[in-house]
């Protein structure tokens, strides 16, 4: 098939920009196979497809079977692609990728093997200090109370983004196997999304627990009581499932048809949609509207629940009872803080570090979602003593 004149609308999204070209013949039957090499590659292991559409995408040229000169695309063509993969055959205009390709740490590709090592041992510590504090709490009828309810909440969810992410970390390190079904693909993101937004929600629990203990200690196990904490838990899952749920299907509307490779080793939301070949307007409002419901509105409610315990704390006479006080608030600070301060840093530089090295996003995202799941067992560990 020959294309003449290809023209691209501005889609507001990169990768699919706005040009108006004229190409010779030859130059468009390459595109049309650089293009439909990538659309027709179903088979995930197919190293063939796979070297072809990277080069395709980082315009280095790629040559196919029964050519001797590899095909080069030029920097003109290039944003183009996606718009001539809807045009090239209509057999395709409901094309999704069948799989994308995770992406390890730039720059380091050489010591991915021996950088499985350090990752597997925060991969264990994640799992058994996690699993050390639930079965404790579960064990030990001392510590069937709200704040340890709540702390065994936070222990479960970070077991879930360890169990969620590590894995597919560890593929790429020692397997070097970096495809992901695309269906698979939402799926991770569905519940690093929601163990997240669970995590910020207990954080909040818990905040409130510290406040009840300081400000109305004699009513604490009145005002939370078994079936009050049973609730909350029930509201904070529930939040999370409700507010999540719509991503996968705002992701499935949208179509790809260039690239698809990805920029860390796990799927996130605001990663594959920047892939889509149209507006993602609407995701990035959603998801927007997400946050701020979610975790925006959590750190408001934390913000204020301290400082309402630091007048309570200040109003108390004895210096001694003031530290007292105060020492029953640092595990959840030091919670608080581990969580939120790499999700301010990653968000800051997601909006405003676009011309950052790709490896500071990678280490970011990287951070927020593997440090809570390895610091929060040893921060309780260490400042509880019934733990």
């Amino acid at each position: 098939m020959s294309i003449s004149k290809v023209k691209t609308q501005q889609s507001g999204h990169q990768g699919c920009g706005q040009a108006n070209i004229r190409h010779t013949k030859q130059e468009e039957e390459e595109v049309h196979w650089a293009v439909q090499g990538g659309l027709q590659g179903n088979d995930p292991q197919d190293s063939t497809v796979a070297q072809g559409r990277e080069k395709v995408d980082n315009d280095e040229g790629y040559c196919p079977p029964g050519r001797k000169s590899p095909i080069k695309i030029s920097q003109d063509l290039s944003p183009c692609l996606c718009h001539i993969g809807l045009m090239a055959d209509n057999n395709h205009s409901h094309f999704q990728h069948l799989y994308f390709i995770l992406t390890g740490i730039p720059g380091l590709e050489q010591k991915y093997y021996w950088m499985a090592f350090p990752l597997g041992a925060i991969y264990v510590i994640a799992l058994f200090g996690n699993g050390v504090i639930i079965s404790t709490i579960k064990s030990e009828l001392s510590l069937h109370i709200p704040m340890y309810y709540f702390l065994c909440m936070l222990a479960l969810a970070d077991m879930g983004l360890a169990l969620c992410t590590v894995p597919s970390m560890l593929g790429i390190f020692w397997f070097n196997y970096k495809f992901i079904a695309y269906d698979a693909c939402l799926v991770q993101m569905y519940f690093i999304h929601i163990f997240s937004a669970i995590e910020s929600g207990v954080l909040v629990a818990m905040a409130f627990d510290r406040v009840v203990a300081i400000w109305n200690p004699l009513r604490h196990s009145t005002i939370l009581t078994n079936g009050v904490v049973c609730r909350t838990g029930a509201v904070i899952l529930t939040r999370a499932v409700c507010v999540v749920f719509p991503v996968p299907f705002l992701i499935k509307r949208l179509p790809f048809y260039g690239s698809n490779i990805l920029s860390h080793s796990f799927c996130l939301h605001q990663d594959v949609m920047r892939l889509a070949c149209a507006s993602a307007r609407v995701n990035s409002l959603y998801g927007l509207i997400a946050v701020i419901f979610t975790k925006g509105s959590d750190s408001l409610i934390i913000l204020l629940s301290y400082t309402f315990i630091l007048r309570t704390v200040m109003a108390i006479a004895s210096g001694e009872g003031r530290l007292n006080a105060l020492n029953t608030c640092v595990s959840h600070i030091c919670a608080v803080l581990i969580f939120y301060v790499p999700l301010i840093g990653m968000s800051v530089i997601h909006r405003f570090g676009k011309h950052i090295s790709p490896l500071t996003h990678v280490l970011m995202a990287n951070v927020y979602l593997l440090v809570p799941a390895v610091l929060n067992p040893i921060v309780y560990t260490v400042k509880t003593k019934e733990i």
